[in-house]
């Protein structure tokens, strides 16, 4: 089933590139849409395994995986730039991370894939299947309109500084997120008829992802320009504004995804499907809109896009599980709490290295990042929160080990 579906999709890709080609104005890419949506014929047997190892919380080998492919990818990929293979370094790329990706799985689980046109079963699993599927095209068109809008209207030079800004505010997004909301969807699903279990593991979901990636975002606000003018150069700064504006989405990120795990384990899908579609509508209107102010403005409204659904998913998860908004704030506290510490110790550490900002922005970039994380580490760790004791313990017993390994010392 899934290889009929992802046949469908690659011969629509296949006979539009053309138009679409014409559309954009740019012959290449005929050939670099048929050759980078070959991925698509992989995807079936990623997608099995994956899931397999999801069943059974073998997160350690996924990540893994995950690691390996990355590096195969990027090595690739800055290897054939080198070469002067232009766009097609990335797309080449990309279909050797996913066979590799694919043949590493092969070694791992134990599945011997085959063809089975077993209509019962696809009948038996498709009507949630399908919600699923609906959700990540909705969510694909959301991302790809803004691409397809701002290239449009306002050519490849603010697509890509717009690009740049994006994908740097979500980093703590696509490096957190994945490890923790993966085993908490299969930990729901296994609950799911425990709505008091549920909704523990939704809020401590919640506590603990925005204690670990908030204090990134705010790092990332201060950091904005000095980090994007050290790391991609001058020729990239236009992209420091929409990644401050950007990197606000990130914190309601916390909410948001844990949202739609839960109402995924619960079986609220169509609810999903009408939210993301409205979503999808304020991303392309925020998108044609807010170029008359730029890629700021741009900025400002695929932020009110997530607003908006985070709000609404949340709204559909308390009429789910009962619950009410204080029980959500009591989850964000503790963040709330060494946040905002931290917000105003990298205020004060600003004001007294204003003189290096523009001057020496790396020095101005080491100094805020040293001492941001040092100041969180130590707030994490020893500040007396009761929903943190757990973890905080925990940590500091790793940390003892690390440092101490042959000795009895505690922290």
């Amino acid at each position: 089933m899934q290889l009929a579906i992802v046949l469908c999709w690659y011969a629509l890709f296949f006979f539009s590139s053309p138009f679409l080609a014409v559309y954009f104005e740019e012959p290449l890419y005929k050939d670099l849409i048929r050759v980078s949506t070959l991925v698509f014929l992989i995807k079936p047997f990623l997608m099995m395994r994956n899931t397999w190892l999801t069943r059974e919380m073998a997160f350690k080998e996924r990540s893994l995986i995950g690691l390996i492919t990355g590096f195969i990818t990027g090595i690739c990929s800055v290897y054939m730039a080198w070469l002067g293979m232009g766009v097609w370094s990335l797309t080449l790329a990309g279909l050797i991370g996913a066979l590799s990706s694919c043949f590493m799985l092969a070694l791992i689980t134990p599945l011997k894939l085959d063809l089975s046109a077993d209509f019962a079963t696809m009948r038996k699993h498709s009507g949630y299947g399908i919600k699923i599927t609906a959700i990540d095209i909705l969510g694909y068109i959301s991302r790809e309109s803004k691409s397809l809008i701002i290239s449009k209207m306002a050519g490849p030079a603010l697509l890509g500084l717009f690009n740049k800004g994006e994908s740097l505010s979500r980093m703590p997004n696509q490096i957190i997120m994945p490890a923790s909301m993966q085993p908490l969807f299969r930990a729901m699903g296994m609950v799911q008829d425990d709505l008091d279990k549920t909704k523990y593991l939704y809020y401590r979901a919640i506590t603990l992802v925005s204690v670990f990636t908030t204090p990134c975002y705010i790092g990332l606000w201060w950091v904005a320009e000095p980090f994007i003018g050290t790391v991609y150069g001058s020729n990239w700064l236009g992209a420091a504004e929409p990644l401050r504006i950007m990197v606000i989405a990130g914190l309601f990120y916390n909410v948001l995804y844990p949202s739609g795990r839960l109402l995924g384990a619960q079986n609220k899908l169509v609810q999903e499907i009408l939210v993301n579609l409205v979503r999808l509508v304020i991303v392309c209107a925020a998108c044609y809109i807010g170029l008359h102010w730029g890629i700021n403005g741009v900025a400002w409204g695929i932020l009110a896009s997530y607003i908006f659904t985070t709000i609404a998913l949340y709204y559909l998860v308390s009429r789910t599980i009962h619950t009410k908004l204080n029980e959500l704030l009591r989850a964000l506290a503790p963040s709330l709490i060494l946040n905002t510490i931290l917000f105003i110790f990298l205020a004060i550490v600003h004001l007294l290295l204003k003189f290096s900002h523009y001057d020496s922005p790396l020095i101005y970039l080491l100094i805020m990042s040293f001492a941001g994380s040092s100041l969180y580490a130590i707030l994490f760790l020893f500040l007396p929160i009761d929903a943190l004791k757990t973890e905080s313990s925990r940590w500091r017993q790793l940390l003892a080990a690390r440092l101490f390994p042959r000795g009895q010392v505690k922290l």
